[in-house]
């Protein structure tokens, strides 16, 4: 069985051996846009500075860019009146209090859901962070965030579970061509949407509706061979990956860069763990700490 070491040197062959205008062309440019003018590693927020306030708030979000994020990241469900709302899981009872605040979000509307607390899950179980405003967060819609922040934030947009919700890609650029966002917009030389899922279906989708997005392919926490196998697949229509921390190695960050796919692991918590895979040469991390990684970095 080839060693890993052996699979990078069969991938950095493959990529120098793509055409020269492949190379030249719209992906190396869309390579350097995904990176700062400065060459500092990208700030994620992960659901917002959610280690301070309800993840997927406005409060997250506020706090995130005051901490200095680079990227504010959505996680989209579809609700069953068809609109696009920022919540990470796909049931209601984590995150959401209130009277009839259970089920699936693709079962309730969205008036349904604004009836629910969004936040004071959050004052239950942080108790020492907790805050008597966050009882009032709602959950918003995708326009929503977009037109609070337009102009002055980046978004890191992810479809969740888009199998089980029909025509979310669709809905997803309709509502960024509304913000004229569709088309590779850049803010500070950065692009203003990343599109990210653990999906490659909804991503070679997404790749056909708004080509010009930049699209990054989620990894689950598989052994670091197996990811790094699966990076000439992914190259055809993503241009990063996202890897869980615990199976991002030297190996993986090596051999997508040689791909020209940028790595972004998620979710990192911890300086030291941060400091560990900058110096692998991580283009950006997904933290629930924008402030300590925008330290870090």
């Amino acid at each position: 069985m080839p060693t890993a070491v052996a699979k990078i040197g069969v991938i950095v062959a493959l990529a120098t051996a793509l055409p020269a205008a492949a190379q030249q062309g719209g992906e190396a440019a869309m390579w350097s846009a995904m990176s700062r003018a400065d060459g500092r590693a990208l700030v994620i927020a992960h659901r917002g500075a959610s280690a301070y306030a309800p993840e997927h708030t406005f409060p997250a979000w506020d706090r995130a860019l005051d901490m200095g994020a680079d990227y504010l990241e959505q996680d989209l469900q579809l609700t069953r009146d068809g609109v696009l709302i920022v919540m990470h899981d796909d049931t209601l009872e984590r995150t959401l209090r209130g009277p009839g605040c259970t089920g699936r979000v693709i079962d309730r509307t969205l008036d349904e859901i604004r009836r629910c607390s969004a936040g004071a899950w959050f004052n239950e179980r942080y108790p020492e962070r907790a805050d008597p405003s966050f009882d009032d967060a709602r959950v918003p819609t995708l326009d929503e965030v977009l037109r609070r922040y337009a102009g002055r934030a980046r978004f890191y947009i992810e479809t969740k579970n888009p199998a089980e919700a029909p025509g979310m890609e669709e809905k997803l650029v309709a509502v960024l061509r509304a913000h004229g966002l569709d088309g590779g917009a850049a803010r500070d030389g950065l692009p203003v949407v990343l599109l990210q899922s653990f999906s490659a279906e909804s991503l070679r989708r997404l790749a056909e509706l708004a080509p010009a997005i930049p699209r990054i392919q989620l990894l689950e926490a598989d052994p670091e061979r197996e990811l790094i196998d699966r990076l000439v697949g992914i190259a055809d229509y993503a241009h990063g990956v996202g890897p869980s921390r615990r199976t991002t190695g030297p190996g993986l960050i090596e051999a997508a860069h040689a791909l020209r796919l940028r790595v972004h692991p998620y979710t990192v918590n911890d300086p030291a763990e941060m400091r560990r895979l900058l110096e692998m040469g991580a283009d950006g991390l997904f933290s629930d700490r924008p402030d300590v990684l925008a330290s870090v970095r």
